[in-house]
C-alpha cells in the first residue's frame, strides 16, 4: 500500500493537484471526493452553454475512465461531514472513515443567497455549477424578462445569458457602475453601452428589498430600496460565494471569518500536511506581500499542483519545494470587444488609467510603486508586459505613464538581466 493523498473537491484545483500527485509518485494512493455528479467540467464555457452558443460536449474535460486511466479513485456524490486531523481520518455522510497521509482541500464555495424576502423562489437562479448552467439555459430560453442582481464578474455573465437568449433585463447595481471598485466611470460606460445593445439595462443605485412570486411561487418581480418594481420570469443572482468549509470547523485548521482556508505561500494550513487551493484559500500572495483571495481557474489550477508537489515532498519523495508566485488573469468574451482583469485590480494605493477609444479602455493598478493588477479593454497586448512587471516586482513608480503607451516597451523598465 502506497502513501494516501485525499483530495476534497474536483474542480480545477483538486483535478490539477490528482494529476500532479500521480505524476510524482506512481506508486501513491490518490482518493478524490467531491459531492457532485459528475467528473471535472470546465466552469469557464458553462456560460456559453447557458447562451445557447455551445452543446454539454465540449463543457466535460475528464470522464471517469480518466480516472481509472491513473489509478485515482473518484468518489462522486460523496459529502465530506467532518475532518480528524489529529487521527488523520476523513469521515463522509455515508459514515464512511477514509484515512490520509496528506489532504487537501479544494472545496471552493456555494452562491450566497440574497437575505431578502422570496429569495428562494422558482425562477431565481444562481450561476456556479453544470447542474445550474444547464436550469438557466432552459428557463432563460423561455423568459421574457428579468433582473440581474450582483455587479461583478460572474453578475456580468448571467447579463450576457439574458443578452443572448432574448431576455428583456434590468441589471440592478448598488453603485453608479459596474464593478465600481475596479473601473472608473469612464471605462464603465464603456460595458454599460454594451450591454445596452442586447437589451441589458444597468439601474444605479439600486438593488434588491423583495421578490415579488405568483400563486406558484415562480418569480415575477423585483422591488428596490426605492420602491421601484421591475417584472421579471427570470431572476440572476451572483453576490459572491459561501465556502464549503463548514465540515472544518473543530478540525484545528485556521479559517477566516468568512469561512476561508488560511495558507502560506506553499498553500499548506497551519496544521501539518493539510493543504488548500482555489477559491476557498486565503494565501500568502508573493507579489503583494500579503495574504490575499484570488478565484480565477488559472490560478486554482496553478495552486492545486504546487500544493501536490508539496504534499508528495512531505512523505518523503525526492522534489522540490513549490512556491505560488502567480498572475492570475480573467477575461470575458461576451460582445465585440474583449475584456481582461488582472493580478488584484480591486485593491492598491493608486492606479494610472486611460480611454482610448469607444471600445477600449486600460485601468494600471500600483501598490507600493509596482504593479499588482489591472484591467483591459478592447486592446489586450499589454497583459503580457504588465503581468511581467507584477512577477518580477519592478518599481514603476517613476514611469507611470508609460504604463499608459498603446505598446509598452520593457526594456524602459530596467527589468532584471536574468529576465532580459
Amino acid at each position: 500500500m502506497g502513501t494516501s493523498h485525499v483530495i476534497i473537491g474536483d474542480g480545477i484545483a483538486g483535478s490539477s493537484a490528482a494529476e500532479t500527485i500521480r505524476e510524482a509518485d506512481p506508486a501513491a494512493d490518490i482518493t478524490v471526493l467531491t459531492d457532485e455528479g459528475e467528473a471535472l467540467y470546465n466552469r469557464i464555457l458553462i456560460k456559453e452553454f447557458s447562451k445557447g452558443k455551445i452543446p454539454e460536449g465540449p463543457i466535460s474535460i475528464h470522464q471517469p475512465d480518466w480516472y481509472r486511466e491513473r489509478d485515482i479513485e473518484l468518489r462522486l456524490n460523496t459529502m465530506v461531514t467532518r475532518v480528524d486531523t489529529d487521527e488523520q481520518v476523513i469521515h463522509t455522510h455515508k459514515e464512511e472513515t477514509i484515512e490520509y497521509d496528506t489532504l487537501l482541500v479544494a472545496t471552493g464555495g456555494t452562491p450566497a443567497q440574497l437575505p431578502v424576502e422570496n429569495s428562494d423562489a422558482d425562477g431565481i437562479h444562481h450561476f456556479w455549477t453544470f447542474e445550474d448552467a444547464r436550469a438557466i439555459q432552459e428557463h432563460a430560453a423561455d423568459a421574457d424578462t428579468g433582473v440581474i442582481v450582483g455587479a461583478g464578474l460572474l453578475g456580468i455573465d448571467l447579463a450576457a445569458i439574458c443578452g443572448a437568449q432574448d431576455v428583456s433585463a434590468n441589471y440592478m447595481m448598488r453603485g453608479n457602475t459596474w464593478w465600481r471598485y475596479a473601473l472608473s466611470e469612464e471605462g464603465a460606460e464603456i460595458m454599460h453601452n454594451a450591454m445596452r445593445e442586447q437589451d441589458v439595462t444597468p439601474v444605479f443605485e439600486s438593488g434588491v428589498e423583495r421578490f415579488e412570486v405568483d400563486a406558484d411561487g415562480h418569480v415575477t418581480g423585483v422591488v428596490d430600496p426605492n420602491g421601484e418594481q421591475y417584472d421579471a420570469d427570470f431572476v440572476g443572482v451572483a453576490i459572491g460565494l459561501d465556502f464549503n468549509t463548514e465540515f472544518l470547523r473543530g478540525s484545528g485548521i485556521e479559517l477566516t471569518d468568512n469561512g476561508a482556508i488560511v495558507t502560506d505561500e506553499q498553500m499548506q494550513t497551519n496544521v501539518e500536511n493539510v493543504y488548500a487551493a482555489g477559491d476557498v484559500t486565503y494565501f500568502y500572495d508573493t507579489i503583494l506581500g500579503e495574504q490575499a483571495q484570488n478565484g480565477a481557474w488559472g490560478s486554482a489550477k496553478e495552486q492545486g499542483s504546487i500544493a501536490a508537489t508539496n504534499m508528495v515532498r512531505d512523505t518523503g519523495e525526492d522534489v522540490e519545494e513549490a512556491t505560488f508566485h502567480w498572475v492570475s488573469s480573467y477575461s470575458i468574451t461576451h460582445f465585440d470587444f474583449p475584456f481582461l482583469s488582472f493580478g488584484h485590480p480591486t485593491i492598491g494605493d493608486d492606479f494610472v488609467e486611460r480611454k482610448y477609444s469607444e471600445t477600449e479602455w486600460r485601468r494600471v493598478v500600483l501598490k507600493d510603486g509596482q504593479v499588482i493588477g489591472g484591467v483591459l479593454i478592447g486592446d489586450l497586448a499589454p497583459q503580457t508586459t504588465l503581468k511581467r512587471l507584477a512577477r518580477q516586482g519592478i518599481d514603476v513608480s517613476d514611469r507611470t505613464d508609460a504604463l499608459l503607451e498603446q505598446t509598452i516597451d520593457i526594456e524602459q523598465f530596467n527589468p532584471p538581466e536574468a529576465e532580459q
